[in-house]
């Protein structure tokens, strides 16, 4: 239970690999841009779709239907094969730019907040732009570090579309390098440099990147708790 000799010898192997490292901040990369292009995306929509304008109902059913149903995985790789995102990081971020779901609970957030703010910041001259800039989204907080915080988690963890879209071994997110090291037990995926040093045991090699790979994402939690414990309740109780 408690080592008797405590040894780096794995972690120095891992961080001194150009291969890990080059995907730590590949999926870095896609986690800070996807989730500002996710929350951007989804609480412009979503405060868009609760306010009432000819067509509101038509529109968000188009979004109810996308969460019921979906095109399945070969359409999907298709449209994206088309555009031309394969092997990029754009195949990671655009076809996942907004969560249904999570449009439908920000949108309810943004319909209890009182309408007595907007009429009172429309007598002062503000335009729509300068209401949703200065007063929905400083109230929004809670939503936006919750809904980030999720959208991040879910960027971090993802490994299917980075297998799906991304053939290139030099643009593979960390979760498939993981995927590589621990699931297919190629060890040969982190051999670049090191291929005539010693290495340490496969399986402490396969433990040191699990926890190196986990711990990036958990430092984000503590500076997002506060907003986190409010946003989780957002939609459960409508005011």
């Amino acid at each position: 239970m408690w080592p008797k000799e405590w040894v780096t010898d794995a972690y120095q192997f891992i961080l001194g690999n150009s291969r890990f490292i080059r995907s730590i901040w590949i999926t870095i990369l896609i986690t800070v841009v996807g989730t500002l292009m996710n929350l951007l995306f989804t609480v412009t929509m979503a405060y868009g779709l609760s306010r009432p304008f000819y067509g509101q109902k038509t529109i968000l059913f188009m979004v109810l239907f996308t969460f019921l149903f979906s095109a399945g995985i070969i359409p999907t790789y298709l449209i994206v094969k088309e555009t031309g995102l394969l092997d990029s990081i754009w195949a990671l971020i655009i076809p996942v730019l907004i969560s249904p779901w999570n449009l439908i609970v920000i949108r309810q957030f943004f319909r209890n907040i009182p309408e007595e703010l907007n009429e009172a910041a429309i007598m002062d001259g503000a335009n729509p732009f300068t209401i949703f800039g200065r007063i929905i989204l400083p109230l929004s907080k809670p939503a936006l570090a919750t809904f980030g915080l999720f959208y991040a988690v879910a960027h971090w963890n993802s490994y299917f579309t980075g297998l799906l879209y991304i053939s290139n071994p030099a643009l593979w997110p960390i979760q498939v390098l993981l995927r590589q090291i621990v699931v297919v037990n190629d060890n040969t995926a982190l051999i670049e440099q090191h291929a005539l040093v010693q290495q340490p045991p496969a399986e402490t090699i396969q433990m040191a990147a699990i926890l190196l790979a986990t711990v990036p994402i958990l430092i984000v939690y503590p500076f997002l708790q506060k907003h986190f414990a409010k946003g989780v309740m957002l939609g459960s109780v409508k005011g």
